[in-house]
């Protein structure tokens, strides 16, 4: 059996109200995704499911923890996941992803694998600069300095060696 295999909700048999689910994610659901950017992490997703006549609008909420490597000192630590998304299910003639959070669905579908959208949004939490818990207290102000050519000539005018005076004649 394939692990994102319970992350199937059958929608045909629903009743036009209000459902909830909920879902345990760990590293075996990252291990079944192609590709994972993500090896390692676990938590919970609580799904509220409010069917429609003419739509289905779902909101998902994830709490969790994923493992990150270090971008600075490539030690791994845990990266807290807190994630609220919607997404609403629109029916009509062809499955297509109109947007975003907008996926039209036929009316003959029987199922919803929320799997692939879990993976994104907690892809989508991982920040671009992975830094490890310890380097949040530095301040990146600190570490940038600037300086142009200009502002380096009239620092050093003065320590200028004559002897580059006659190769700067050259030019």
């Amino acid at each position: 059996m394939n692990a994102l295999d319970r992350f199937h909700i059958d929608i045909f048999k629903l009743s036009n109200s209000t459902h909830s689910y909920e879902f345990e994610f760990n590293d075996k659901f990252f291990a079944e995704i192609e590709n994972s950017i993500v090896e390692q992490g676990s938590g919970e997703v609580v799904i509220t499911l409010d069917k429609n006549e003419s739509f289905i609008k779902m909101t998902i909420n994830i709490t969790g923890k994923i493992e990150l490597t270090c971008d600075r000192s490539l030690d791994l630590f845990d990266f807290p996941i807190n994630v609220d998304k919607e997404i609403i299910f629109k029916y009509g003639e062809e499955e297509i992803e109109l947007d975003d959070n907008i996926v039209m669905i036929t009316r003959d579908t029987q199922r919803l694998n929320l799997a692939q959208y879990i993976y994104e949004f907690i892809g989508l939490e991982i920040p671009m600069k992975k830094l490890h818990p310890r380097f949040n207290d530095e301040s990146e102000e600190d570490e940038m300095v600037y300086t142009d050519e200009e502002t380096k000539n009239d620092d050093n005018s003065e320590a200028t060696d004559p002897r580059w005076e006659a190769l700067k004649k050259l030019k």
